[in-house]
């Protein structure tokens, strides 16, 4: 790791985090540097670089938020997105409404049904549409890959938007089912009171 400030790498969250410029992300690898930032820049680090503990406090805090947003935005699929699109002068539409008109009507139907089966604890259903969800944003994922490397901008603002679409409902299921089955848990524990 180079020895440079965490305010002149973040310019660009891939190089803070040492990763190539792409969407293509190694997880496990921004896991790992994640922990070496933070522990790179925690505040009893500082200290020693710093006789001001205020002011080593303030800037570890704001590192710290830095390091955190770096990490978010590189992790997330969506965001990502956004963010290469950011770093090549292209974000300005990505924000517009979805026009695919296909693509809303399937994923409004999926939004029905995810809360219908968080609303009835139906986790046989959420199951179902867990899959079905993340292979849309695979699918979503490689269009928007294939997209940015042949700056085709239009494509890849329309993945992007979809990609936005998709995580949330990804989100919204995994969070039903860990709902789902927390409760289950909690009606097991009813039975040994």
């Amino acid at each position: 790791m180079t020895d440079i400030t965490p305010e002149a790498q973040f310019d660009n969250f891939f190089a803070l985090f040492e990763q190539p410029v792409q969407f293509e992300i190694h997880q496990e690898r921004l896991d790992q540097h994640l922990r070496l930032l933070q522990k790179r820049y925690h505040p009893d680090n500082l200290a020693k670089n710093l006789t001001d503990t205020a002011q080593a406090q303030q800037q570890s805090e704001q590192t710290s938020a830095l390091i955190n947003q770096a990490y978010q935005t590189l992790s997330a699929p969506d965001s990502r997105a956004s963010y290469l699109l950011d770093l090549a002068g292209q974000a300005q539409n990505v924000e517009h409404s979805i026009a695919d008109l296909d693509f809303l009507e399937d994923a409004m139907q999926m939004r029905i049904e995810l809360d219908d089966a968080i609303e009835g604890k139906d986790r046989q259903t959420l199951a179902q549409l867990h899959p079905q969800i993340v292979e849309r944003l695979s699918k979503q994922s490689k269009r928007f890959e294939d997209a940015y490397e042949t700056k085709d901008w239009q494509t890849a603002i329309d993945a992007t938007q979809k990609l936005k679409f998709l995580v949330k409902l990804n989100a919204d299921v995994t969070t039903g089912l860990d709902e789902v089955a927390t409760s289950e848990h909690s009606d097991d524990d009813d039975l040994y009171v």
